[in-house]
């Protein structure tokens, strides 16, 4: 029997039917185009750093990874999704275990091989109320227009050891599948500060993503509490690229916050990153 992963936050992060949910994503992204730096499609893309807000807030910053994306032409036969756990449910790192994931869009089938070939833990309860992971599967449907499968994982130990594994199996699996693969790190940056805070806190962080120096990473946000939720993918992102290439580049797309959509002295960060080669 085919088990099928419904939409858990359709109607809340997103919106719940097709036609609603195009015109926004078509809003924002006639809003940013202009912004959007064209230039990085010449590049060989490897994966990005996009934020999981609700897309009234975060799809500004997202559609900088997305459009680059679709204009790129790049072909992939597999997107891996690496997302953290916000409800601390289930193993420390783990692959979905349905067969497929529906959107308002339509389906999206899993690369179950993949998936299984990682040897971590298989199950569906990490996937089962989070929404990290979820809200990159409209986008990707609505930029792509050729068919690809997901690798759903969520990392709940997000130190760097996992995050060097994590990535390490990964190739492995690339490689003896002979699968094109694209990584997309889930994560949103700091956290309920007012925009100057989160900014300097974010800054500590961003440095060493443009360093690509993970266990850094790992260092400033326990140091510093800094809140970027996602780390743990952004540091197996950084380090499957030193993987995959012998030089890395790690571009910033767009940096925002949700206070520029309603004004608050508390809003959540959101960065845009490309991993790329010439």
């Amino acid at each position: 029997m085919v088990k099928i992963r419904r939409p858990v936050v359709a109607g809340k992060f997103y919106p719940d039917d097709a036609e609603s949910l195009k015109k926004q994503v078509s809003s924002i992204l006639k809003k940013e185009f202009p912004k959007i730096h064209i230039e990085h499609t010449k590049k060989k893309i490897l994966g990005g750093v996009v934020p999981h807000a609700g897309y009234m807030f975060s799809a500004y910053q997202a559609v900088h990874f997305f459009e680059i994306l679709k204009q790129s032409k790049q072909v992939f036969d597999t997107i891996v999704i690496i997302n953290p756990n916000h409800s601390g449910l289930g193993h420390e790192t783990a692959f979905d275990s349905h067969d497929i994931w529906e959107t308002p869009l339509g389906q999206v089938e899993l690369d179950i091989e993949f998936g299984n070939k990682l040897s971590i833990s298989v199950s569906d309860i990490e996937q089962k109320y989070e929404h990290s992971g979820e809200v990159m599967i409209p986008l990707l449907q609505l930029f792509l227009d050729y068919p690809f499968k997901i690798v759903p994982i969520t990392m709940s130990n997000q130190s760097q050891k996992n995050a060097k594994l994590l990535a390490a199996k990964i190739v492995k699996t690339m490689t003896d599948l002979g699968r094109k693969i694209l990584i997309i790190a889930s994560s949103d940056f700091s956290h309920f500060l007012t925009p100057e805070q989160g900014k300097k806190q974010d800054l500590y962080v961003i440095e060493q993503i443009l360093a690509q120096n993970s266990s850094a990473i790992e260092q400033v946000v326990r140091e510093k509490d800094i809140s970027v939720c996602g780390y743990g993918p952004i540091m197996t992102l950084i380090e499957y690229s030193k993987l995959v290439t012998e030089k890395p580049l790690v571009d910033i797309l767009r940096i925002g916050h949700s206070g520029e959509i309603i004004p608050s002295s508390e809003v959540v960060d959101y960065v845009s990153i490309l991993f790329s080669k010439e």
